[in-house]
């Protein structure tokens, strides 16, 4: 018996209806389609209408899809994680309410919250339960309704985030597959530029902080940047150092898809190609806990068994890092 690793076996993702254009947003805010396409590499993005409808219903969506693509009878799932920014509702931890719609009851559940970073941590987390021994099948989805915490008056912002979903099931190998090594950092001094300041124990709702607009997300672009594109780019390629990776041995990367040009640094860090680099940005956007499981979703058919995966993300807090993990099979 090889020794246990953890595999991703199947994936799954949803993204609302509604298309949300740059042209849309040139009529909310100051901004045109160049400028936003020049700065993000962002065309457009999904938004979540409908009253009643939060992240657990983009959530549950991707998980259906999963199941159904794997014909999986979701009994047999033994844990849930929501990787997410934007909980259904404080307190309550929407993956118990995702896990007991899609029929998930023998399963405990918890949200996992990294901003940006929330997903990469998610792999970390569940794929440690999966060699443990101890669980067989985790299922985690990263999901975001980003577009309920967005000023659609702050073209900083409004611009950039979009909503979706997307789910992987984790389960033993004994292939040498799955996930191989990672590399995760965080550093206290980002709470300053990517936040959102009321709504928490540290400044509780009132009349107001809902006067001066302080429940929708704030960044301050700049550091925000520099931060990313520096440490993004420094983790993937630690991880290719640690592990004796040449921009050859990469198959791909799957960086988080917050801009482009940062996704481009950390790509010429690696040395790789752009063939190399999956991207979905133009269509999304950012949606923050879903970027990574929804590249891996559109990608899905052009990945082969044994590829080499690189996983890169940075997120508010700060939070970032990079993921090295061989795909376990051919779709």
């Amino acid at each position: 018996m090889g020794k246990v690793t953890s595999a991703i076996t199947a994936v799954g993702s949803y993204v609302p209806d509604f298309v949300m254009t740059n042209k849309i947003l040139e009529t909310l805010v100051e901004t045109n389609d160049e400028w936003i396409t020049t700065r993000t590499g962002i065309k457009e993005r999904r938004i979540l209408k409908g009253e009643g409808l939060g992240t657990s219903y983009l959530a549950i969506k991707a998980a259906e899809q999963l199941l159904d693509k794997r014909k999986l009878d979701p009994k047999e799932i033994d844990m849930v994680i929501v990787a997410t920014a934007t909980p259904d509702m404080m307190v309550a931890a929407t993956a118990a309410y995702v896990a007991s719609e899609i029929g998930a009851t023998n399963a405990f559940a918890y949200d996992l919250q990294a901003a940006c970073s929330s997903f990469l941590y998610g792999m970390s987390t569940a794929s440690s339960y999966i060699e443990s021994g101890r669980y067989k099948k985790v299922l985690l989805i990263g999901a975001d309704k980003m577009s309920s915490i967005i000023d659609y008056t702050d073209r900083t912002t409004c611009i950039i985030f979009g909503d979706g979903a997307g789910a992987a099931l984790f389960e033993p190998n004994e292939e040498g597959l799955g996930l191989q090594d990672e590399y995760l950092r965080s550093d206290g001094v980002g709470r300053n530029f990517l936040k959102m300041d009321a709504g928490g124990s540290l400044l509780p709702a009132s009349e107001e902080t809902v006067k001066n607009r302080q429940h929708f997300i704030y960044q301050d672009g700049k550091s925000v940047f520099k931060f990313a594109v520096t440490n993004m780019a420094d983790s993937a390629a630690k991880i290719m150092e640690r592990n004796n990776l040449s921009h050859s041995d990469v198959d791909w990367l799957v960086p988080h898809q917050a801009n482009k040009r940062i996704i481009d640094a950390t790509s010429n860090r690696m040395g790789l190609d752009d063939s190399k680099v999956m991207m979905n940005i133009q269509r999304y956007g950012n949606t923050t806990s879903a970027t990574l499981p929804l590249l891996l979703s559109d990608y899905e058919s052009r990945l082969k068994k044994g590829d080499n995966l690189v996983f890169a993300a940075f997120g508010g807090g700060f939070t970032w890092g990079s993921i090295y993990l061989k795909w376990a099979y051919n779709s």
